[in-house]
């Protein structure tokens, strides 16, 4: 099995900004469907979106991925990332997963790119990141999906996991090819919109 998914997660409720972050737009473009696009660019097949608050208007922005409800997705991003787990689990044909959050546009198709990259070198995780810091997205092998949905919890999806097993896990430096800085608040969304590699959707990104 040697194809990986992506899996993105948009089920949470964005209170902080008002509304469902998947919903929002930067550039004219739901962050929805430009995550989509960044799994899809980064050569992720299928593309799996876990959908939660709203998911009535968010399902049809999802531009042809699989769509699969989290029931739980008001308790924290561990639901859903449990519910999207299990979706690609039944996924016969893939070996792997990058999981990447909806609210993080500055993340580029370059990153999805070297996380898988590392799966072909052997890692059964990889994380990408930024200076020096963990962050998003994740790459998870179909061997430990299972432990890391056990170990999922609240907010935290992944992470538990990662930091019980540092040498399971393969660094991927990421810092040259995008921005891991979170769209929370109606903020850091006008900051974002303000730089101009982030005014547009973005395009497809050298390794």
């Amino acid at each position: 099995m040697t194809a990986v998914c992506g899996l993105l997660l948009a089920a949470g409720a964005g209170r902080r900004m008002g509304g469902p972050k998947a919903l929002v737009e930067l550039g004219g473009e739901p962050l929805v469907r430009r995550g989509v696009r960044l799994l899809a660019d980064g050569g992720c097949a299928p593309v799996v979106v876990v959908v939660g608050a709203a998911a009535e208007r968010v399902r049809p922005l999802c531009d042809g991925a699989q769509v699969v409800a989290a029931p739980g997705w008001a308790t924290g991003m561990a639901a859903s990332l449990r519910a999207g787990l299990a979706a690609v689990d039944g996924l016969v044909d893939v070996g792997a997963c990058v999981v990447a959050l909806v609210d993080q546009p500055g993340v580029t198709p370059a990153a999805v790119q070297r996380l898988r990259a590392a799966h072909r070198d052997g890692a059964c995780a990889a994380v990408a990141t930024y200076a020096g810091r963990p962050r998003n997205p994740v790459l998870l092998d179909r061997s430990v999906w299972a432990d890391v949905s056990t170990a999922a919890v609240g907010d935290e999806g992944a992470r538990p996991w990662l930091r019980a097993h540092p040498g399971s896990v393969v660094q991927v430096d990421c810092t040259d090819v995008g921005t891991p800085d979170d769209v929370d608040t109606p903020q850091d969304l006008a900051a974002l919109s303000a730089r101009a590699d982030l005014a547009h959707p973005h395009r497809e990104a050298a390794p």
